[in-house]
């Protein structure tokens, strides 16, 4: 079949520079097609990468790759580039154990030139790379493609404003399909969808024009000077004055899918470019694939998917903690005025949608800026209001300053809501939650919880908001365990967990969705006439000491289990209250992520290979033993 065999010829960049249009049109149909019956048997980011076909090819077309660096922003968007970039015959593993990364991996490809997978780092990396290209006398260019949701992150105008500043050649693409996740919000993106399209624009210029070209001199002389501010007109109606006050030449907007103006766009900046250039790209997430077309935040990232009706694919089984979580949400909002909550542009993500519709005087997504999440928490709480701010742990990860500054230190009642804790699986080492433990523990004031089931996951976060002080309620991505859901929302008392089982020649102290292994664990080393006490503490900070002493005393053995690294950890925890009330005669192993960084693949294979799951409970407890 022809279509096939375009794409199967396609090696590297090299091979599409020669040729032409209507083959390069040919090639970006093959290209979603591959995409759409690839993903929908693995999972993925199909949306974002659908919407940026076009403009992948136009970039390898026109730019140097990999002598010119290419650096998407996220990575979300990077499945057509990763299949003309000599990946084509491994693409069928994308995001599967062992397989292609799902985002740029820079050890995976010398086109993809640098390892992302958050967002709004890659104006910053390409000035980065462009001064160090100077610094070597080396000829160049650097390319960043940033999304208009990215772009509402201020890390996206901290680089701005310095590649104004410096002035450097670095070439900007600003991929405006007017989302991100969920819808974009703010104030930047209302002035980005506040423009005229290329086609708009040339239509007026060209009647003015021939307009003027018809009153002799007197219109020559006009067209003169209107053409003299024609640069100043375009700002006027477009976001052009935006990215000018930065001291960029703004190019746009053009449109995404043609891949005629944007060769004709880009090597027209490729041959004249000084300084900074943004380039306005307008294009449709899902393009090309009609459900994708349609319901583009849910095609943004998803599991299976059945290909002919866009249907994701749904497993049996119990409700997720995501799901959990905004249900738990929405009975607390019933009955506490002063519940609000925050998403960074995750709504759906975070299961705050229904909270979103059935409360939004009380709910604010804030975009792709969880350091502003943070502190805007700040400010309510500090108003009376109770915040729930909810975010994947793995993009916390960038609010570490505001959680310490802004929250803890004047211990203001902000509850974090800590999704995909522990390992993500297929996204791999960008979205791993692994290190929220290591980080919320050494911070003044923070009361930290991790619950064993769904059950504990709705207890804790009552608790956590009817809590006048700063906690954090961290939960893993997936099903629950199906427990029963009792109607009725308790408080926990603060820093106490629960004996789960006695015993008398080691005790297991799992946290969090680690419990119920070792529960299993427990079970499985009574067969071999070792009997495990099981403790489930609840609480990462403060630790009931009282009972995690007592009993490790009794038994004189004692393994820690988190799905978290051990440097820092829940582990460490356990090791300091043990000095601190000068008990050293009890042998003790912490299970844990060693000093490194975890591979994409299932949470099940991932938690077999660290030795998290049962039967390793079950080796690492025979061994301490000895």
């Amino acid at each position: 079949m022809s279509q096939q065999t375009l794409l199967s010829t396609i090696n590297s960049p090299e091979d599409i520079r020669e040729f032409n249009l209507k083959q390069l049109e040919q090639l970006a149909q093959e290209i979603r097609e591959t995409i759409v019956c690839t993903i929908s048997k693995t999972g993925g980011h199909v949306a974002p990468s659908l919407g940026v076909v076009e403009l992948t090819l136009a970039l390898h077309y026109v730019f140097n790759t990999p002598k010119d660096k290419l650096i998407w922003d996220v990575g979300h968007q990077a499945y057509a580039h990763k299949l003309i970039t000599g990946r084509r015959d491994k693409f069928h593993t994308i995001r599967q154990y062992r397989g292609l990364s799902g985002f740029p991996k820079p050890s995976e490809s010398k086109y993809d030139a640098f390892e992302t997978g958050h967002s709004s780092t890659s104006i910053s990396a390409a000035l980065g790379m462009t001064c160090a290209r100077e610094m070597r006398d080396e000829k160049a260019l650097s390319i960043a493609v940033i999304g208009d949701g990215s772009m509402t992150a201020g890390m996206a105008f901290e680089a701005l404003n310095h590649t104004g500043d410096l002035d450097k050649p670095v070439i900007v693409i600003l991929n405006d399909n007017e989302m991100s996740i969920s819808p974009n919000v703010g104030a930047i993106s209302s002035f980005l969808s506040r423009k005229l399209t290329g086609r708009t624009m040339r239509r007026v210029k060209d009647h003015l024009d021939r307009r003027l070209n018809s009153l002799s001199n007197v219109g020559e002389n006009i067209l003169t000077v209107l053409k003299k501010s024609e640069e100043s007109f375009k700002s006027f109606f477009t976001p052009g004055m935006l990215f000018e006050a930065f001291k960029f030449d703004y190019i746009g907007p053009i449109d995404g899918h043609n891949i005629e103006d944007l060769i004709e766009t880009l090597e027209t900046v490729k041959e004249t470019i000084q300084g900074p250039i943004l380039i306005h790209v307008l294009t449709k997430k899902g393009k090309g694939y009609t459900p994708a077309e349609e319901s583009p935040d849910l095609f943004h990232g998803l599991g299976k998917f059945d290909r002919e009706s866009g249907q994701p694919v749904k497993s049996a089984g119990p409700p997720t903690y995501t799901k959990i979580f905004g249900d738990t949400m929405n009975q607390m909002a019933l009955s506490n005025e002063k519940l609000a909550a925050i998403s960074a542009a995750m709504v759906s993500g975070t299961g705050l949608k229904h909270f979103a519709e059935q409360y939004p005087d009380r709910f604010f997504d804030v975009g792709i800026a969880e350091q502003h999440a943070v502190t805007f928490a700040a400010g309510l709480a500090s108003e009376g209001i109770k915040p729930v701010v909810a975010i994947y742990s793995s993009f916390f990860q960038r609010t570490l300053d505001q959680i310490i500054h802004d929250i803890c230190l004047p211990n203001l009642p902000v509850t974090l809501a800590i999704d995909r804790a522990g390992v993500v699986g297929d996204d791999g080492p960008t979205h791993h939650g692994v290190f929220d433990i290591s980080y919320l523990r050494y911070i003044p004031n923070m009361v930290a919880m991790a619950p064993k089931d769904e059950e504990e996951l709705r207890h804790m976060l009552y608790t956590a908001v009817e809590y006048n002080g700063p906690s954090a309620v961290r939960y893993p991505r997936g099903s629950g365990i199906g427990v029963e859901l009792t109607t009725r929302l308790r408080k926990l008392e603060i820093g106490k967990g629960e004996l789960l089982k006695e015993g008398t020649d080691i005790l297991l102290l799992p946290i969090g969705n680690r419990v119920y292994p070792a529960l299993e664990a427990a079970q499985g080393l009574t067969k071999v006439g070792i009997n495990a006490a099981v403790i489930n503490p609840r609480f990462i900070k403060p630790l009931d000491s009282e009972l995690i002493c007592q009993w490790a005393s009794q038994t004189g053995h004692v393994i820690t289990i988190e799905d978290n690294v051990r440097q820092g950890g829940f582990g460490s925890a356990v090791l300091e209250i043990l000095a601190k009330r000068k008990i050293y005669n009890v042998k003790t192993s912490n299970l844990g992520y060693r000093d490194q960084f975890i591979e994409q693949g299932p949470q099940a294979t991932l938690w077999k290979n660290n030795h998290l799951d049962p039967p390793s409970i079950i080796s690492a407890a025979i061994e301490l033993l000895k």
